[in-house]
């Protein structure tokens, strides 16, 4: 299966025509499934509150959510040792490896630079 964990700048460069979205939106098209944690729906309904627009919900549609059933202590611990980051970018990568903990099976797609950078070092693939 050709998956990828979406994290929320991703879909936030997409509702608000950020530079480089359709980049981005062409790159999620080219996956059979997209993950991600509920997080990213507080943080993208968070983002059209305080831009005052109304939420589109169709950028939820696509993805699968990803509920851990248990603490992420050794994922986020794996995600701190490679690299800082702050805690939301260290819990959407901690999902990541909660559901792949073979990161090379999973594309991790994020348009924040220093979580690309953690991403990469963890051994993520495919980052925008």
């Amino acid at each position: 299966m050709n998956a990828a964990y979406v994290d929320t700048s991703c879909l936030v460069a997409i509702a608000f025509a950020e530079p480089g979205y359709k980049a981005v939106a062409s790159r999620l098209d080219r996956f059979d499934q997209l993950f991600a944690s509920n997080l990213l729906e507080a943080e993208l309904r968070a983002a059209f509150r305080r831009e005052k627009v109304n939420a589109d919900d169709t950028l939820l549609g696509s993805l699968s959510w990803v509920f851990p059933d248990r603490a992420l202590t050794a994922e986020i611990g794996a995600v701190l040792d490679a690299g800082q980051l702050r805690g939301a970018d260290a819990w959407h990568l901690a999902c990541a490896l909660y559901l792949s903990p073979d990161p090379r099976e999973l594309a991790f797609l994020t348009m924040d630079r220093q979580q690309a950078r953690v991403a990469e070092a963890l051994g993520f693939v495919d980052r925008i």
